[in-house]
């Protein structure tokens, strides 16, 4: 069975909507588009390039990937090494519009999307990576699905946004595979599923 891994850009409050831009992600009034950008180095940049060093196909929620066909396409081949990923590897949906999907190698999801994924998931070689998709990852998340979160988290709080978290996910224990932090202060950290939760009494 592959890996399905979950990538987020993460305030210390939870939120992830519209890191990389004022005009990402609007929607409920969203005012802090673009709050990642201050942080951006030369260690975040290593730590997204070894993020898709390994074979991967995206699996997308239709907000996120609009947002996608509308950008990474348009980058000239051969001028951006994650364009050039995103442009060929195989592209997952959840939607409700599958005639839609104009971008190379897109598929829709099919049927239920929780059996849908877990379907996926038996099939291939390459791991399953989601970026953003707020809406998507929160099923998987209630479906005990993912595999591993890699996180970059943010020292900001943003008081309002979409959140990556809500109180329908699966309980489950991650294992604290590695972390690195930047200069700029923020965490990057590498979690695996470990099983269930343990507690105890002190």
């Amino acid at each position: 069975m592959r890996t399905l891994t979950v990538a987020a850009f993460i305030s210390l409050d939870g939120v992830i909507q519209a890191p990389g831009g004022p005009e990402e992600d609007r929607s409920d009034g969203f005012g802090f588009g673009g709050w990642i950008v201050p942080y951006a180095d030369e260690v975040t940049g290593q730590a997204i390039q070894d993020l898709f060093s390994q074979p991967f196909e995206l699996l997308l929620g239709r907000r996120t990937y609009d947002i996608f066909a509308g950008y990474w396409p348009h980058i000239q081949a051969g001028s951006n090494v994650i364009a050039d990923l995103f442009n060929s590897v195989p592209k997952h949906v959840a939607t409700h519009r599958p005639d839609s999907l104009d971008w190379h190698n897109s598929q829709a999801l099919e049927g239920n999307l929780v059996d849908a994924i877990r379907t996926l998931k038996h099939e291939g070689d390459s791991r399953l990576l989601t970026q953003g998709s707020g809406d998507l990852v929160r099923q998987l998340l209630a479906a005990g699905l993912v595999d591993e979160l890699r996180l970059m988290t943010f020292p900001v709080l943003l008081g309002r946004g979409k959140r990556l978290f809500d109180d329908n996910a699966q309980a489950s224990a991650f294992t604290l595979a590695d972390s690195i932090n930047t200069p700029g202060g923020v965490l990057i950290a590498r979690y695996e599923r470990s099983g269930e939760v343990r507690t105890g009494t002190f």
